[in-house]
């Protein structure tokens, strides 16, 4: 099998993979049908109560992450994981029938948007760490790009087939199929072969362990680096339900089904960029930094498409540069992080990621609402240059400095950080020679 697809070889993961995949497809069916009731029916074009929806589902996972980590690292994930996928899929089997009945309103959306933001608060972590209970520590970079390819690969079926099933059936039996969908995750969960998982070491019954992964992470300034970076993309960036709804209604005058075609298009561009970063052996941070500033750029050519077909050939790239950017994140702190700690830091992860959207997503709404989706476009763009910047400075400036010096090359002074040793900064032969003894003078600070 290729090195892009390695980890299919274990039985187990392609269960999992095959699972979630189906499961995956209904999720973006639901995500796109919500955001079109919200912007459509339930309301006259809000793009403030779309970001309403998405604050609410998102917000419990920073507020639940230091218990929802600890669940994670405490429990068998596998069965949390039946019971929080057979959770959802009661929410969307609930949210679907008041909207067949006809008896749907706005605040019935958040709550229901709210409850699946608290039992995801509760699944994520979970999900995100029992890769490592699938697949070795050597496939492990290529289980989770491939996790992402899966999400982002299913962003091509569910948005176009959600949009043509809203036109068709209306979105209440949309919310009732993806409800169904998380019967494969159950299923696949069912269906493993336990004996072959690799249970990781559990979070011992102490004081204390709710803060753990806080000073865990307190001493991985690599680590916060990249929080940083997910905490301002993911804020201010990621939110392409509030750019895709507006700029296909209110710039472009489209309906459902261009609305769910846009989604597809970009994710295209998500599975590139996830398969991509499956070939790789090792994640870098420096294509943290590239992905960051390519995000921004492409969100700013997209800011100023003219036409409905130059903007999606655009989302294309969005979609390439953001998948490289959060899988290259996504990986390279679960390879570099502890397994006793691995679910409280991805909590911490997620939270920061997901969390940062009840701050962005209205705010964002906001800037549509009153300037128009281009400039909310503009605040995206910013917000993947900003993004570059930090980890550029903290590439920089950050203390741990190495000298690589082979006998018979020429000496290069390179900025290296624990867990990663990717060269990053080489300068010219007459200063390394000079700054040998600073460096070795504050390496071990």
């Amino acid at each position: 099998m290729s090195a892009m697809f390695r980890s299919l070889s274990v039985p187990n993961y392609r269960i999992w993979f095959a699972g979630a995949l189906v499961s995956n497809i209904g999720t973006w069916m639901q995500r796109t049908a919500q955001d079109w009731i919200v912007l459509t029916d339930l309301t006259d074009h809000n793009a403030t109560a779309v970001g309403i929806v998405m604050a609410l589902q998102f917000g419990p996972q920073l507020l639940l992450m230091p218990w929802s980590g600890l669940i994670a690292d405490r429990f068998n994930r596998r069965r949390l994981l039946m019971v929080t996928q057979g959770l959802m899929g009661l929410l969307g089997l609930g949210l679907g029938l008041i909207t067949v009945t006809g008896v749907a309103q706005l605040w019935h959306v958040y709550l229901f948007a709210l409850g699946l933001g608290i039992v995801a608060a509760i699944d994520a972590p979970a999900r995100q760490t029992f890769v490592s209970e699938l697949v070795s520590d050597d496939k492990l970079s290529n289980a989770v790009a491939l996790n992402s390819a899966s999400f982002n690969g299913a962003r091509l079926i569910g948005p176009a087939a959600a949009g043509i099933l809203t036109v068709a059936i209306g979105a209440g039996w949309v919310f009732i199929i993806n409800a169904f969908t998380f019967g494969a995750t159950v299923l696949a969960m069912a269906m493993l072969r336990t004996k072959e998982l690799r249970p990781q070491p559990r979070a011992p019954r102490k004081s204390g362990q709710l803060m753990a992964g806080f000073r865990y992470v307190s001493h991985r300034p690599d680590i916060v680096a990249v929080l940083v970076t997910v905490f301002l993309v993911g804020t201010f960036g990621f939110n392409f339900a509030i750019f895709t709804a507006t700029m296909a209604t209110v710039e472009f005058g489209m309906g459902a089904g261009e609305f769910g075609f846009l989604s597809s298009i970009m994710a295209v561009g998500s599975v590139a960029g996830a398969l991509l970063s499956a070939r790789r052996s090792r994640p870098r941070l420096r294509l943290v930094v590239a992905g960051s500033a390519v995000f921004g750029m492409s969100c700013a050519l997209a800011a100023v498409m003219p036409n409905y077909v130059t903007f999606a050939i655009s989302l294309a790239l969005i979609g390439f540069a953001s998948l490289t950017l959060m899988t290259t994140a996504n990986a390279y702190v679960q390879t570099t992080t502890r397994p006793a700690m691995r679910g409280r830091v991805m909590a911490l992860y997620m939270a920061i990621f997901a969390g940062g959207t009840p701050l962005g997503a209205p705010l964002v709404g906001w800037v549509a609402d009153q300037y128009g989706p281009r400039w909310a476009l503009g605040v995206a763009a910013l917000s993947g240059i900003l993004a570059a910047g930090a980890v550029l400075f903290w590439m920089v400036r950050y203390r741990s400095l190495r000298v690589r010096y082979r006998p018979g090359r020429t000496p290069r002074l390179l900025l290296r950080h624990d867990g990663d040793g990717r060269d990053v900064v080489a300068r010219t032969p007459e200063t390394a020679t000079r700054e040998i003894a600073i460096v070795e003078a504050t390496a071990g600070r």
